[in-house]
């Protein structure tokens, strides 16, 4: 939401509208985000995108590109992995459920930057913000509980390791960022944290402990801690943020 306290007009988009669930079947909607943009200051713009069809996303950065000139900050949050098989060799994963995790995870991220790159290079000074769960460090030494899901979470850090190096003479930017405890609405749910023990998971797993330094608060919300780092915008910044399904950001 800072980014639209700060002026910024955000492309909010992912499967999920009010018209249509994915198959995750979460409540939350892309116009619900887009209206908390707007609440925040700045300009919400609901799309219903699926990331894995590239007709769908060109057709999106098509609209950006008619509707703003340009683009200057790209947010790649996709995922919304329904199932995923925890504590289960590459051989005993269902290979339907395992590559279906690493096309949500990864193919949507390299559709979205095929497309959506070139216009954010068209100006200089464009962000390239990739999203996953674990540091570098983190992800390189330590197992994720499944072949799959490792590989999944790891590739991200990879590619905006990639991205940075392609985006460097365009006068751009690439970086990773782990938001740490992600305290979705999914996640809460899905492991029965309360608001009195989600601090215990940065206690057993120490990657999710990014920063005790700053938290983020939106009211009637929980809180989320992450890295903490200043960026100033002017007003009239495009961002499009593609997000995974129940995986937002409070």
């Amino acid at each position: 939401m800072q980014l639209g306290a700060a002026g910024a007009t955000i492309y909010v988009t992912a499967r999920t509208s009010r018209s249509a669930r994915s198959e995750m079947n979460r409540p939350e909607t892309i116009e619900e985000t887009a209206a908390l943009v707007d609440a925040a200051g700045g300009r919400g713009i609901a799309v219903q995108v699926d990331h894995l069809v590239p007709d769908e996303v060109r057709a999106l950065v098509g609209r950006i590109d008619n509707e703003q000139g340009g683009l200057h900050v790209l947010v790649n949050d996709i995922f919304g992995a329904t199932v995923i098989e925890w504590d289960k060799t590459v051989w005993e994963s269902s290979l339907d459920t395992g590559l279906r995790t690493l096309r949500l995870a990864v193919d949507t991220h390299a559709v979205t930057s095929h497309f959506a790159i070139p216009l954010l290079i068209r100006t200089p000074g464009g962000l390239v913000v990739e999203v996953t769960d674990g540091t570098d460090e983190y992800n390189a030494t330590n197992y994720r509980v499944s072949f799959f899901y490792d590989l999944a979470k790891a590739s991200v850090n990879r590619m905006a390791f990639a991205l940075a190096h392609e985006v460097a003479s365009h006068g751009a930017t690439a970086v990773s960022l782990t938001p740490g405890w992600l305290r979705s609405e999914a996640m809460l749910e899905a492991f029965g944290v309360t608001e009195s023990n989600w601090r215990d998971a940065t206690a057993r797993v120490p990657h999710f402990a990014i920063s005790r330094e700053s938290s983020v608060r939106r009211p009637g919300r929980s809180s989320a801690r992450t890295r903490s780092r200043r960026v100033a915008l002017e007003r009239g910044v495009t961002v499009q943020r593609a997000a995974g399904e129940g995986l937002r950001l409070h």
